[in-house]
């Protein structure tokens, strides 16, 4: 089993890796809307914080040598799901290949995001 780091995504806020790659799969923990630059929440709206998680995923899953077209299932975790369809639309965009996913509603997301998402990727070949 291996760790997975990358500067491109923010640092955990935890005990935890960004992903452990075993066994020819990447295991991305949850990603929020946090700028890895800056190490801030800045975007406000669904649509903005779900385009900021994508772009933190797909750090994540390039530094484990994986990549968006390679993730087989996503878990997405929404504050409100009247948030559903801007999130499905930011969504779209990045997950293309149409992985297995599971969406709920959580009550409460760390830094009071809107949204986080975890990923399980195969790692490119």
């Amino acid at each position: 089993m291996n760790t997975v780091y990358t500067k491109n995504a923010p640092d955990a806020i935890g005990p935890y890796s960004q992903a452990v790659v075993t066994n020819g799969l990447v295991f991305t923990s949850g990603q929020i809307a946090i700028n890895p630059e800056s190490g801030m929440v800045e975007a406000q709206t669904i649509a903005e914080q779900t385009e900021q998680v994508c772009k933190n995923i797909k750090a994540v899953l390039e530094a484990s040598g994986s990549n968006l077209e390679n993730v087989v299932k996503t878990t997405c975790f929404l504050k409100d799901m009247a948030d559903f369809g801007a999130f499905n639309e930011v969504y779209a965009k990045h997950f293309v290949g149409k992985p297995a996913r599971s969406c709920v509603a959580a009550k409460e997301l760390p830094k009071n995001v809107l949204v986080e998402i975890d990923t399980v990727a195969e790692v490119a070949k």
